[in-house]
């Protein structure tokens, strides 16, 4: 009986806790505070520092509660309110790869940006490492905004977002949640889900192929609890055989050669955790494609392999503020650093006339 009694009390104690807490106007328990991140001072970017814009390291909170650490990139003498766009990817890169390298020549051409390194990955905070998910590396883009959207030098009402192979996709599926955002590219643009469900080009979409990979990857999971430890996948092979496909040349290429290589890479290094496919199959990206009013420009290669995530995305948009360039004679990786292919003129175009 006295057992039940201190019981009871207890339980009355946290219900007027609760109670207090909520009724509490100056008790803010939503957001969560930023995570201390390390942050490398020195320029490490694979890509030369510009003269024309400023640089400086910034950090912000996604509705998860987990720090995101971007690089701000800001045209030289810039005043008034800017146009603002977020950028992120490649799927498995940093920000001081190809996603910093558009970010600061957007910066040239007018534009406030951020290079974002997304949840789990980089200098960016969450735990474990190396894990990706369609929910939270969507949501990092619209966190992206919220950031941006309080700046007092960014304009609000005219903020973009612009995602990179696997991150392309991530943006548009942003832009289908976020009407903050009022115009999207995806640039060498992957479908990360259709890619784990169904393999490349298709060929594994059938339900058996689908279970064989599922019970690989869950029985992967007892391994990684019992071991204390997730494994990680690898990054792009290395060393490189002589049979490979011809992307998979272009990833080493970039990631595995001073070009594009950086310590902090996941696709430079050891990769994801083995398991971080698993939520892909189950959760399809873009199903909302087709309800996306504001703008978006579809990026890709001629010559890509992955040239039909982004032809097959575009089919799903609908009105006549949504365009679809493909870029003669480039490959997938061409669009990660090639001055000569990546067409920022257009892309400038594209948001000079949707930003507005």
């Amino acid at each position: 009986m006295k057992k039940q009694i201190i019981s009871i009390a207890l339980a009355l104690v946290v219900l007027a806790v609760n109670a207090q807490t909520m009724n509490n106007p100056n008790t803010n328990t939503s957001l969560a505070p930023q995570a201390q991140c390390t942050l490398t001072q020195e320029w490490d970017k694979v890509f030369p520092k510009s003269d024309k814009v400023d640089h400086s390291k910034v950090l912000f909170v996604n509705r998860y509660g987990i720090t995101l650490v971007a690089d701000m990139y800001t045209p030289k003498n810039a005043t008034g309110k800017l146009p603002a766009i977020a950028v992120s990817g490649p799927f498995g890169a940093v920000k001081e790869q190809s996603s910093g390298l558009y970010a600061q020549q957007l910066a040239e051409r007018g534009f406030l940006t951020i290079a974002f390194d997304p949840s789990f990955t980089g200098e960016s905070g969450g735990m474990p490492r190396r894990v990706a998910s369609p929910d939270i590396n969507t949501e990092d883009f619209s966190a992206a905004v919220d950031f941006l959207s309080v700046q007092p030098n960014v304009d609000a009402d005219r903020i973009g977002i612009l995602g990179i192979c696997g991150w392309g996709g991530f943006a548009v599926n942003a832009a289908a949640s976020d009407t903050r955002i009022k115009a999207t590219v995806a640039s060498t643009m992957y479908d990360m889900s259709r890619v784990t469900s169904n393999g490349y080009f298709d060929q594994e979409d059938n339900a058996d192929a689908r279970y064989k990979a599922k019970e690989a990857l869950n029985a992967q999971r007892t391994e990684n609890y019992r071991n204390g430890q997730y494994q990680r996948a690898g990054g792009v092979v290395d060393p490189l055989p002589d049979d490979a496909p011809q992307f998979i040349k272009d990833y080493y290429a970039y990631y595995k050669t001073p070009r594009g290589y950086h310590a902090r890479s996941g696709n430079s290094n050891d990769g994801w955790n083995t398991t971080s496919p698993l939520p892909f199959i189950n959760f399809p990206l873009l199903s909302r494609a087709g309800e996306i009013r504001n703008a978006v420009m579809i990026v890709h290669g001629e010559n890509a392999h992955s040239r039909y995530f982004g032809e097959d995305a575009f089919k799903k948009l609908q009105g006549d503020n949504k365009e679809l360039l493909i870029v003669k004679d480039a490959s997938h990786c061409d669009l990660y650093d090639n001055l000569d292919k990546i067409p920022f003129d257009k892309i400038t175009e594209f948001y000079n006339t949707w930003l507005k």
